[in-house]
């Protein structure tokens, strides 16, 4: 007889192997700690008085980027297993050509939608008129530019180099490029908002005219592929979770805007992109190995599967864990904190963090990869960008849940 408990899907090696993947990706989360360093150094430039939107955008910024590159890593990870796209940096196939199209198409596309909805937030928040909009969608788009050229070319390479190297992109690719295309996209938000308040007219000049450029070369993929059925079904597809993704980051906006209130927020900020980062990856390794599966027919498309999923939830999930702990060490070191009560109340806070928050994300991640593919959907369009946007949110809300139980 069949076990199909989970202790009989347990398997040491293989809960070894994926911990040690897991743990390898999860690790360059630690570069996030230089994002939570940006954020807290360039403070000022979020909070312009001539743009109070600016730290209500900044997770917005993050999540719908997170969103499109979960969504090339994705579909790399699967096209790298099932042999609809090649390990190589040239002479790629068409598959490739028209994900790539795609993802210079979502990149406008997802930056005008979440500049709108924060906007149209911001209208409610803080009175925001019409001439606010005009700055806010200027330096969104700007910030998608640079990101499109900075970022995806960043994750080919590790889904390549991966794939190489006999690693499962699905686990590797996203936890690593994440935290990374972070420090980038942080980077490209405060030198689009620096330019266009703090460099006067010629600093606006250069942010409109990359716009300019940007939207006529969207424009231009739009008209050579509106006939490409693929390229039309993954927009169309991705369009779903945009609407979703949109609404959900407006909501991550104003409870980052709460710490920002809250005493000590400083620290928190400091960790604060290492920790969405982390259980947004402990989600994207659930939902893309998942998916590969169900691609493969290796599980059935039925919740109750998970148990077969044991090994990677488990591995994915100690090895969160062990990182939290090291942002621990690592922010108390950076910050010059010695003294023992603030280290354990620190500790407690972070460690409450992964248990709620990593906790929901595996269910959300493993749910999501189930329902899409039993709608006949492709879940490479939907799990990645739908986790990430609600791991910004869900972390957010445990860190707050954390700090009111341990001041």
């Amino acid at each position: 007889m069949t076990e199909t408990n989970i202790a009989g899907t347990l398997s040491r090696k293989m809960l070894k192997t994926s911990l040690g993947q897991s743990l390898l990706s999860l690790s360059f989360d630690i570069v996030g700690l230089l994002t939570g360093i940006l954020l807290v150094l360039y403070f000022g430039v979020l909070s312009i008085n001539e743009a109070p939107w600016a730290i209500f955008l900044f997770p917005g910024i993050l999540s719908v980027r997170g969103a499109v590159g979960g969504l090339f890593s994705g579909h790399l990870g699967t096209g790298l297993h099932l042999g609809t796209i090649k390990a190589t940096f040239t002479k790629n196939t068409k598959d490739f050509q028209t994900l790539l199209r795609v993802i210079i198409t979502l990149a406008l596309v997802s930056g005008v939608s979440v500049g709108t909805g924060t906007w149209i937030f911001g209208v409610f928040l803080w009175n925001a008129t019409i001439i606010d909009f005009i700055p806010l969608l200027a330096v969104i788009i700007s910030t998608m530019a640079l990101s499109v050229v900075f970022v995806s070319p960043l994750t080919m390479v590790f889904s390549v180099f991966s794939f190489r190297r006999g690693l499962d992109p699905d686990i590797v690719v996203y936890p690593i490029t994440s935290p990374v295309s972070d420090i980038i996209n942080t980077g490209c938000y405060v030198l689009s908002l620096g330019l266009f308040f703090l460099f006067g007219s010629f600093g606006r000049y250069l942010i409109w005219i990359l716009d300019i450029i940007f939207i006529s070369f969207v424009v231009y993929i739009l008209i050579k592929n509106i006939g490409e059925a693929k390229f039309v079904e993954t927009i169309r597809e991705f369009l779903l979770t945009l609407v979703f993704v949109t609404l959900i980051v407006n909501v991550t906006g104003s409870l980052l805007g709460k710490i920002s209130g809250i005493t000590g927020w400083r620290k928190i900020y400091s960790v604060y992109p290492a920790i969405i980062a982390t259980v947004g990856g402990v989600g994207s390794i659930i939902g893309s190995t998942a998916t590969t599966k169900l691609a493969l027919g290796l599980i059935k498309p039925s919740f109750s599967s998970i148990k077969q999923h044991i090994n990677e939830i488990g591995g994915a999930w100690l090895a969160s864990i062990i990182m939290f702990i090291v942002y621990v060490i690592l922010s108390s070191v950076i910050s010059g904190t010695t003294a023992l009560v603030d280290l354990l109340n620190f500790t407690g806070q972070l460690l409450i963090t992964n248990v709620l928050a990593v906790s929901v994300m595996i269910l959300i991640a493993y749910a999501v990869a189930i329902y899409t593919f039993r709608r006949g959907w492709n879940p490479d369009n939907f799990v990645i960008p739908i986790e990430s946007a609600l791991a910004d949110t869900v972390t957010t809300a445990a860190v707050l849940v954390a700090l009111a139980l341990i001041v």
